[in-house]
């Protein structure tokens, strides 16, 4: 009886241990699922983390008179009232700060709960110094976490960067299109005017005189917007499709040459990005529009996209000639190119509320979203870098052989590049697959 006590406890003994580390184990991987800050072994040279622990902090603008595009007829005075946007800011956080942070928020389904995982704290010391102030606006439907794989990083690199939920634009909250047509450019605005308006110590650290902007499809119908893209006449007084044409022409703040219009383009903004803008392909835009957009400007699209047509992007591209602008196209990626944060875990199941997997939201048939994710970081930080640190070195990341597949590798025998040598800068040898880079200068 003795021995048969003695090994029970020696059993015992082995398996607490050993529950320990399988527990361990479980909190280890735990700990791993819907990481928003991966970065593959084989990223672009711009793509890690920077030197910055990052924090994040919670925050809610209220703009206090703004129309009610969702309560608006066809006869009555619109109403106005307050609108409130709930916003999260990544910064640069005070050297020492532990990393580590768990998002609460929702699936696409707009029921959900759902955890995402980075390395932000939550309320850190903001780092000592002034940071240029980004804007990252989600698409329709999204929320403030979408594309906060981008704002993290990019807060680790030395930026201010804020998101928020566009309201009757969100998961839980899609109101009328019409809502966010006339609404998403003035929100990013509104955006720039809050945090330029802080007073504690994110306002001592945000320079909101040079100010980027982000927007992915209707957040890049924003920035386009926003940018100095005014509407066309085709935008303002069409009659159909219903979705496409909000009461007594409340487009009409947007247009092309109206007083309005022009009082919202702000010079603090220095340089845009637009992600798979929406509107071209349903002539929200002219010719004449997009000229009058003057920014420095960077778009990406996946080849494939069938939401706002890659087609309509490349007009974009080729008609605002008031500004040297750029192309990032990933060959064969469809609306999600780069965008969109990596498909929660959750989202691989059934939604009964949408009857079909949510991962299509998120994920692309073709590409790997961390690697569309990391070339997205790294093009994001030299874009930035150059015209909001005015760090001309980074300029060689955007002076690139337009096809990467017809980039050549030739170094001599001490590994440094010849005059043959023209395979992407920053971009590890056969890395660059898959990708066009075109850029055409003002006036062209």
């Amino acid at each position: 009886m003795r021995q048969l006590m003695m090994a029970a406890a020696a059993a015992l003994a082995c398996a607490a241990p050993l529950a320990a580390q399988e527990a361990a184990q479980d909190a280890q991987q735990e700990a791993q699922v819907n990481r928003i800050d991966m970065i593959r072994p084989d990223a672009p040279e711009l793509a890690p983390y920077g030197p910055f622990p990052v924090g994040v902090r919670a925050a809610e603008f209220t703009d206090p008179d703004r129309i009610d595009v969702k309560a608006a007829t066809a006869t009555d005075t619109p109403p106005r009232g307050p609108r409130s946007l709930q916003a999260e800011i990544w910064y640069p956080a005070a050297q020492g700060t532990a990393p580590g942070v768990a998002y609460d928020t929702m699936l696409r389904d707009g029921e959900t709960q759902i955890q995402l995982h980075g390395r932000a704290s939550r309320d850190a010391t903001p780092a000592d110094g002034t940071f240029p102030l980004l804007i990252v606006s989600h698409g329709f439907p999204g929320n403030r976490y979408l594309l906060s794989h981008l704002a993290e990083n990019m807060a680790s690199k030395g930026y201010v960067v804020v998101a928020a939920d566009h309201p009757e634009s969100t998961y839980d909250d899609m109101g009328p299109f019409t809502s966010t047509l006339v609404n998403r450019a003035v929100d990013q605005r509104f955006l720039l005017d809050s945090m330029a308006a802080l007073e504690d110590d994110l306002g001592a650290i945000t320079d909101a005189e040079k100010t980027g902007v982000v927007g992915y499809s209707m957040g890049g119908y924003g920035a386009m917007i926003f940018g100095g893209a005014g509407l066309s006449e085709t935008a303002v007084t069409r009659d159909q499709p219903e979705r496409f044409v909000p009461p007594q022409t409340l487009l009409a703040r947007l247009q092309s040459g109206s007083d309005d219009h022009a009082e919202l383009v702000d010079p603090r903004v220095k340089a845009v990005i637009a992600i798979a803008p929406w509107g071209r392909q349903y002539e929200f835009w002219d010719a004449e529009g997009l000229a009058g957009f003057q920014k420095p400007l960077m778009l990406v699209a996946g080849g494939a996209d069938d939401v706002s047509q890659y087609d309509a992007i490349r007009q974009i591209f080729d008609q605002t000639t008031a500004t040297t602008r750029h192309l990032l196209t990933f060959d064969d990626a469809n609306h999600n190119a780069a965008a969109a944060m990596p498909a929660p875990v959750e989202a691989w199941q059934h939604s009964d509320s949408l009857g079909r997997a949510p991962f299509d939201h998120y994920a692309d048939a073709v590409w790997d979203t961390v690697r569309m994710n990391n070339i997205l970081q790294h093009f994001a930080t030299a874009y930035f870098d150059l015209h909001l640190k005015g760090e001309e070195d980074k300029a060689r990341f955007l002076d690139l052989t337009p096809a990467s597949d017809d980039g050549v590798t030739a170094l001599d025998d001490a590994g440094q590049p010849t005059a043959d040598h023209s395979y992407w800068a920053g971009f590890p040898d056969r890395s660059a697959k898959g990708l066009r880079f075109e850029t055409l200068q003002k006036d062209e």
